[in-house]
């Protein structure tokens, strides 16, 4: 079925996570998102966050696509922004190839930007891919990733620490070592990086974003003053980020 872009004053908004997240992660932003008048979808991928039930060794790249491509066709949702923090990057990216016609603007938070072919652990470089690895071998059964502390994304108030820690959960390392498929959809397509500072994405992932906005007058970029988890220690000025006009287009 093909679906045709309809122009809407105040546009749903599509939120997604990044790894060992859920859809918990936005709460905070997504009540100031609706307060302001938009509808505000935020998915959990399989196998994480209330979806931990699910956890399988067969979760790869391509279920959190379908995961993501299924919560656009079951919800009807049309002319949408959708941001898509950190690992919820890569399947952002690869889902565009169904959903293009359904998307008004792409928004990357402190987000992975696969070509095709690319994996996580590609993009991430060895030594990294080698510390993820080990932890897999040490604490993850030989097949996941296990659940992280929140202060590794920057979270520092004790209260919102013991709040993410509850609901982190471990991922299906095949996620991170699948190789993405097309994503030029998603490159060719109106976007906006947004940078957190201090930020724990790697540079040449950083450094992709800037070159495409330099270039490209599509894609944006922004800097927000927060670190990795912004939705989760400064969802007011994320909100009102998400809530400028140059930003959800």
């Amino acid at each position: 079925m093909t679906h045709q872009t309809t122009s809407k004053a105040l546009p749903p908004l599509v939120l997604l996570h990044g790894g060992r997240h859920g859809g918990w992660c936005w709460r905070r932003v997504a009540l100031r998102l609706r307060a302001a008048g938009h509808e505000v979808y935020t998915p959990t991928l399989t196998g994480l966050g209330d979806r931990a039930h699910l956890l399988s060794r067969d979760i790869g790249l391509d279920t959190h696509v379908q995961d993501l491509v299924a919560t656009f066709e079951f919800e009807d949702i049309e002319d949408a922004v959708l941001v898509a923090h950190s690992y919820g990057g890569v399947v952002a990216t690869g889902a565009m190839e169904q959903l293009a016609p359904r998307v008004r603007r792409l928004v990357y938070l402190d987000a992975q930007i696969p070509r095709t072919g690319e994996s996580v652990f590609g993009m991430v470089g060895p030594e990294r891919t080698a510390v993820m690895e080990a932890m897999v071998e040490k604490d993850g059964d030989g097949w996941f990733v296990p659940p992280s502390d929140a202060r590794m994304y920057g979270v520092t108030d004790p209260d919102d620490i013991e709040w993410a820690n509850r609901r982190i959960t471990a991922q299906p390392v095949k996620t991170y070592r699948d190789a993405a498929g097309p994503t030029e959809q998603a490159w060719r397509h109106p976007g906006m990086f947004i940078e957190c500072t201090p930020s724990r994405i790697e540079e040449n992932i950083l450094t992709r974003a800037r070159e495409r906005s330099a270039t490209d007058p599509t894609f944006g970029y922004r800097i927000l003053g927060a670190p990795h988890n912004a939705m989760v220690t400064h969802p007011d000025v994320l909100a009102a980020l998400l809530l400028d006009p140059e930003v959800i287009g």
